[in-house]
């Protein structure tokens, strides 16, 4: 067995970077995104910032009208292509957008993570009661996906914690 007096600190260095946003919910992703942006920038490497088109959030008529999920990916493309041009932006050189569809957590897990193969995923989490955000699905992707998971809290998130340690 090592031992802790022999061990010596070495450096960690991410080679890519994947941020899920969510695209319903701004104040849990900004956050995220803006630590994923700043790693990628000062590592200067890969980022790729992904969506997924929740198909659960749909109601069954709203899945079964081509017009309405041409409408909802279309929505999500353009905001997907917003997050990219703001990392780009901010000096973030290499920038992919990932989409997907289904439910996030599995999506993410499954499909986006071992297309992309990124050392970090980055995840913003913000739960309110009745609504489910990407935030939601943090313990599901901190669980079982095969790299390093940053869960990110958003400010208004931190600022409740911290008052309810004050009482």
């Amino acid at each position: 067995m090592e031992d802790l007096a022999d061990y010596h600190v070495s450096t960690m260095h991410y080679s890519r970077i994947l941020i899920a946003v969510d695209d319903d919910d701004f104040i849990s992703s900004r956050r995220a995104f803006d630590y994923a942006c700043t790693v990628a920038k000062i590592y200067n490497i890969p980022l790729a910032v992904t969506m997924i088109l929740e198909t659960g959030d749909l109601n069954i008529f709203q899945s079964l009208s081509p017009d309405v999920l041409a409408k909802r990916r279309a929505e999500i493309a353009r905001d997907l292509n917003i997050y990219c041009d703001k990392a780009r932006e901010f000096g973030v050189m290499d920038v992919q957008p990932l989409l997907g569809e289904g439910n996030p957590s599995h999506e993410i897990v499954e499909e986006i993570v071992p297309s992309f193969r990124p050392d970090l995923l980055v995840i913003g989490s913000e739960t309110k009661p009745g609504h489910r955000t990407i935030g939601t699905h943090a313990a599901y992707m901190a669980r079982y996906a095969p790299c390093s998971v940053i869960i990110v809290r958003s400010d208004a998130q931190i600022s409740r914690m911290l008052k309810d340690f004050e009482k």
